[in-house]
């Protein structure tokens, strides 16, 4: 079912839109007609902080009562997986290359790896929800996780997104970039970029 949602998601066409970023003292004020909130986690910290944010502030919007069912609240937790790729190209002299394929065994493990990975990331994600009673979905992709997020986003017509700082330095952020800026430029919603304390990011 997730890989059948993954290659749904990965064939919906790209929106590149600038989109509506709010800030958290903004956000109180899109609880009336914020339908479906998606947050993004992955193994740092700070998602789970942005997660547990979320919940704290939204939680007479999403809880599982009569009144939140009826405005149609529903917290999305998304994880993405970085595909495993099964071969790696090695220089073997001028002009050519060398392509080192991974035996089965290699890759099954890693996969199983990966979803175990995945389970548990889920798991702590709805213990939290559960404790304050969240109506909560989760959901797991796999691709490059700042893509696969913003074609998530408008396929499920999000009404907010929410995602974590990792608060990286300015010469990692001009190479690998970070997964909130990304999402921040071509997101097809509002998006909300919670930034944790420093203690977190250190």
């Amino acid at each position: 079912m997730a890989e059948d949602q993954a290659t749904a998601a990965m064939e919906t066409s790209k929106v590149e839109k600038q989109p509506e970023t709010i800030t958290e003292s903004e956000a109180s004020g899109v609880t009336t007609t914020t339908k479906r909130i998606m947050v993004a986690i992955d193994e740092s910290d700070s998602s789970f902080y942005a997660l547990q944010w979320v919940i704290d502030h939204f939680a007479t919007l999403l809880m599982t009562t009569e009144a939140a069912e009826a405005e149609g609240g529903l917290l999305t937790v998304v994880h993405v997986q970085a595909p495993f790729h099964h071969f790696a190209a090695f220089p073997a002299g001028p002009g050519g290359a060398t392509a080192v394929y991974a035996p089965s065994v290699m890759i099954e493990s890693v996969r199983k790896a990966q979803r175990e990975t995945a389970a548990a990331l889920l798991s702590r994600a709805l213990q939290m929800c559960r404790a304050k009673q969240i109506r909560t979905e989760t959901l797991v992709f796999e691709g490059e996780p700042k893509e696969m997020i913003c074609q998530a986003v408008e396929q499920m017509h999000v009404d907010l997104l929410v995602v974590g700082s990792r608060g990286l330095g300015k010469i990692r952020r001009a190479f690998i970039g970070s997964v909130s800026d990304y999402c921040a430029h071509h997101a097809n919603c509002p998006i909300l970029i919670v930034k944790p304390p420093k203690e977190i990011t250190s």
